[in-house]
Order: C-alpha cells, then sequence, then structure tokens
C-alpha cells in the first residue's frame, strides 16, 4: 500500500467531517467516496472461508487428495495431494508424497516432490527432502532443503504434473492423384 494512500485512509475520520457538512452532497455519495477509498486500499483478494479445505492437526490421513479449492494442513499426511489452489503445510504439519499446486507457503515438514506452477515459499523452520519442481522459489533464513531444485515454465509443469493438453490433432493430408 502506497504511503499517499495510508495518509489518505488515516484522514477519512477528518474528511467525513467535512463531507457530512457539505450542503451539496447527499449521504449516499460520501459514502461511495469513503468505500472507494478503502476498495483501494485491499491488495489481497477475498478468500471465502468455506473453500478452504482443511487437515487438521492431529488428523492422519493416508491417499490422494484432489481440490480444486485451497487446502490447509495442520495434521499428517501420507500420499498425493493435487490442488488447483494455494496449499499450505502448517508448522506442526508431516507430509510424505508428492504435492502438486499452484503455490505452496511451506512451515512443515515434507518428504516427496513438489510440482508447482508458480511459487514456492519455504518458511522459517520448514523441512523439506525432495525434488522441486517451480517456477519461483522464496526461502527464508532457517528454511532447510534437501534434494533438486529446477525450475521450469508452465508447459513443464503440466506435463510434469499429469495435466498436459493433448495436441491437436493434424488434419488427414488429402492425396493427389496424377495421371499422365
Amino acid at each position: 500500500m502506497s504511503m499517499r494512500l495510508r495518509q489518505e485512509i488515516q484522514e477519512l475520520p477528518r474528511q467525513t467531517a467535512s463531507l457530512a457538512r457539505h450542503p451539496r452532497l447527499d449521504r449516499g455519495s460520501h459514502n461511495e467516496v469513503i468505500n472507494n477509498k478503502m476498495n483501494m486500499a485491499k491488495t489481497e483478494p477475498i478468500v471465502n472461508v468455506n473453500s478452504i479445505s482443511r487437515i487438521s492437526a492431529g488428523t492422519v490421513i493416508k491417499g490422494e487428495v484432489f481440490s480444486p479449492n485451497d487446502i490447509r494442513i495442520d495434521g499428517t499426511f501420507e500420499g498425493r495431494i493435487q490442488s488447483k489452489g494455494r496449499v499450505v503445510v502448517g508448522e506442526s504439519a508431516v507430509i510424505k508424497g508428492d504435492i502438486v499446486c499452484e503455490n505452496i507457503d511451506l512451515w512443515g515438514k515434507v518428504e516427496g516432490n513438489l510440482f508447482v506452477k508458480d511459487t514456492l515459499a519455504l518458511k522459517e523452520g520448514c523441512v523439506i527432502n525432495g525434488n522441486l519442481h517451480i517456477r519461483r522459489l522464496a526461502v527464508e533464513l532457517g528454511a532447510t532443503f534437501n534434494g533438486n531444485c529446477k525450475t521450469i515454465t508452465e508447459a513443464e509443469f503440466n506435463k510434469l504434473a499429469g495435466m498436459e493438453v493433448p495436441p491437436q490433432q493434424p488434419k488427414p493430408a488429402t492425396q493427389q492423384v496424377r495421371t499422365n
């Protein structure tokens, strides 16, 4: 958020008092001005908490999980996780298996390969033993990583993650007949 926008938001109460006394502004347009300034300050998309899958601390799951939404894991998981959203691995989480997703924020422990379409964020205290196939990497001091790291394109991600879009079939060639 820019410094100027912060100052404007801090001055809103003072502006509110002067706008309330303004003879040509009705209450509706006054509220609209305030709402527009507040909306400009928002940078994070609003996420519906009901669309986030969660594996709580103390929970143990073995198998495969596929979710079109975000996933947060604080428990123990063994298997494959595939999400079209963000995966958050909490501090108490232990994962043994592969993770395929758009983005990962990793605080816990993972033993397996990660396939990340966009950004992998290794947070302080995390431990990962496995190979990374990522587009972007952010590493905090205190993060531990043992394995290989390869930056990939979106097409490589789709191929590695098993989401490859089949190529279009070529049109059949027409035969030409020559007569002598």
